[in-house]
Order: structure tokens, then sequence, then C-alpha cells
């Protein structure tokens, strides 16, 4: 058995996947919650076992990655023998910088390029690389492997990464559009290829990847060629708590009528905007369905917004690439939302879209397309799957090379 680890490291917690890569099952997957904090647990689902919840101080991502492994052996809801049944690890890295445009096998060059990136990004590459280095001190002579969300986008050209700033900004400092949620954009253009049975280099494909953190990307013959997201993830879409797109002069107006300061900025703009702010209600799309059901117009105009965007950047990208075949919608609002995927296409009908309205709207969570038969554009819901795509990755450098 080819038996992949899939890490994802956040801050304060830990999610994971066993792989095996011979049929590209899940044999277990779980989470390891508030690492550091009061009352930390783990969260283990064996595949075809009930799942198990065990409530433990973690004080590290060490003892999470060891507390992870312990469930994996455990003889009652374990799966594996021992640690050597785990061929490879793979991890996932939020940024790459220019450095990566592919994953690539961890060692210690690799290990010290990543963490430059951190002053680019630093609410998420000290946490992935606090899962390198757990996951390294655990199980020292596995092979592991950095997957980078911004990967899949280090194709885009110039035209679509660079930003109006003198051109030193870029050659200096690397200010430039990155882009994220690369492992997704690239495993949902492919799949949707692959459900039409044709090859992805024949087509144009808009995938909108909406959850807390949404972005849109722009895919022509296989490769991302725009993307929402930025230098940050901050930039694109309104998101859940994310203001998205806002005039940069916002930014000091607001801090000197605020009283804030950088950090407090930054925090503001990620934590306090988004749908959340507008709506005052929740950065939950639930919730908000609720209120704006309600009679809530705070809420209706956040959802209003939201969708607003996406069609904005739908016609955007249509027009970037010169047409569009393919629109597919995945996360976890993508993926469960019929209203939010209607509202995005209503207007479409000029590019030749056609949504099925009385199927769309109760599709939650499935593989479908949601379009008309007579649509120019295929329209889908292809739910994402960014661990297989670190898994395989993994594979290609590692085992099945």
């Amino acid at each position: 058995m080819k038996n992949v680890l899939v890490i994802n490291a956040g801050s304060s917690s830990l999610k994971y996947q066993l792989i095996d890569m011979d049929d590209e099952s899940v044999i277990a997957k779980g989470l390891v919650e508030r690492i550091g904090i009061e009352h930390s647990m783990i969260k283990h689902k064996p595949t075809g076992k009930d799942s198990v919840q065990i409530e433990k101080p973690i004080g590290d991502h060490v003892k999470a990655m060891a507390y992870v492994i312990d469930a994996l052996i455990d003889k009652e809801h374990g799966v594996i023998e021992d640690l050597s049944s785990i061929k490879a690890v793979g991890h996932r890295m939020v940024h790459g910088g220019e450095k990566f445009s592919s994953s690539v096998l961890i060692d210690e060059e690799v290990m010290e390029a990543v963490k430059e990136n951190i002053e680019i990004a630093p609410l998420h590459n000290p946490a992935n690389i606090m899962g390198i280095e757990a996951c390294r001190k655990i199980m020292p002579d596995v092979p592991m492997v950095a997957v980078f969300d911004t990967a899949f986008h280090a194709k885009m050209p110039r035209e679509a990464y660079l930003y109006g700033l003198p051109y030193d900004a870029y050659t200096k400092y690397k200010i430039r559009r990155y882009g994220f949620h690369g492992t997704s954009h690239s495993y949902v253009s492919k799949k949707a290829a692959q459900i039409l049975g044709k090859d992805v280099k024949d087509l144009k494909i808009i995938t909108c990847h909406l959850g807390n953190g949404s972005s849109i990307a722009a895919v022509k013959g296989g490769v991302s060629v725009d993307t929402t997201m930025g230098f940050t993830p901050l930039e694109g879409l309104v998101m859940g708590t994310r203001s998205g797109d806002i005039d940069a002069a916002i930014v000091p107006y607001l801090m000197n009528k605020m009283g804030m300061n950088v950090d407090e900025t930054i925090a503001y703009l990620n934590k306090k905007c988004g749908v959340l702010g507008l709506s005052g209600v929740s950065s939950d799309f639930r919730d908000l369905w609720d209120a704006a059901n309600a009679g809530n117009e705070r809420a209706k105009t956040a959802l209003d917004v939201f969708c607003y965007k996406i069609k904005k950047y739908i016609g955007a990208y249509a027009a970037a690439m010169g047409g569009v075949d393919v629109i597919t919608f995945a996360g976890g609002i993508g993926e469960n939302d019929g209203p939010v995927r209607a509202l995005a296409c209503e207007g479409l009908e000029f590019l030749g879209v056609k949504i099925d309205t009385e199927f769309n709207h109760p599709l939650r969570g499935r593989q479908a397309v949601i379009s008309t038969p007579d649509s120019k554009v295929v329209v889908m819901i292809v739910p994402t799957d960014e661990e297989l795509v670190i898994a395989r990755d993994t594979c290609e450098l590692v085992l099945c090379g």
C-alpha cells in the first residue's frame, strides 16, 4: 500500500487525511483542534468505523502529530499497524512566492526558502512550517513534500500579476499578484474536463472556489491566467470576514478615523469585514439566508454584494480569455448554496449561460451539471478535493514516479 499522509497545519489546528494511493481511497481523516489552548482535542474518523473524539492537553504541533500517529495505529480505531505504513507526507503550504512553481521534496534549502516568504504570508506560512517541523521530528526518515497554494497560478502572464506600482516594488519587494486556492482551482478545472470527456487544454474554464475564503480563477488550456486573490488572500471577492477589493486610500483614512495601527487595521480588514461586516449578522451563509428571508435588509444586501462580485469577475474573466466554455462552483458555499449559484449566474445570459433553476436550488455537495441542455456554457458543481491533489503530487515526487 502506498499510504500518503496529508497535513494541513494552522496556527492552532492540524487537519489530516491518510490516503491509499493505490486506489486513492481515504483510509482515515481527522482534526486536532485548539493546539496550545484549553480544551484541546483530536477528532478522528477511520473509514468504515465510528468517529472518535478525545479531549486532552495538546501543547504544541509536535504533540499534536504524536496524537495523530497514535490515533492511526491504535488497536481499536487505528487503520495501520505502525509508522512504517506511512510512505510519505504531503504538506499544504500556502505561499511559495516566486521560488516555487510546483510541488517540491522538502529539504533544508526548501525550508529556508519557505521561511523567507513568511513576511509576505505572516498568517499562514509560520503555521504550515510548524506542521512540517513537527512531522520531521516525529518521523524523520519519511520523505515529505510541500504543495503550494500559489503554484498553480505561477504561470500567469505579467499583465495579470503586476500591479500599477513602480517596477521596483516588484523587483525589490516581490509585490505582485500570487493567487491562492491553487490546489482547488487545479483539481476542479481538471475534474470538470474529465467529467465532460474533454481535454482541459481545449477549454476555457472559470473556477469559483466559494467558502469563508473565496476566489475565482480564469483557467485557459489548463493554465491559470488570472485569479482574484492577489499579494495576499485579502484581495478579490467580498468574503466571509475579508473585505476583498477596496480603494487603497481607504486604509489610511480608516486608520485615522478609528485610531488603528497597522496590525489592527490588517486584522480589521481580514476578520471584521466581508459579509459579516456588511450584514452585522454572521459570516455563515446559512445565518445570512435565514436573516434575509426574515426581512433583514443588511443580510440581503450582503448576499447581493457577494453574488454581484462573483458575476462581475466571471464576466471579466470571460473577456480575459476571449470566451468561456465552463463555469464551476466548489467550496463550502459553491457546493451547497443553490441560491448563491443562481444569483451569481443571473444576468450572464449574454454569454449563453442558462441555469436549470429547479434542479440547481436543492443541490448540495454533489457533482452535477446545473445548466440547461441548450446553454452555450456548461455550469457545474464540482466538489473540490485539495487533499487528493496534495497526495497525488506527493506520490508523483516520491512514490509513483
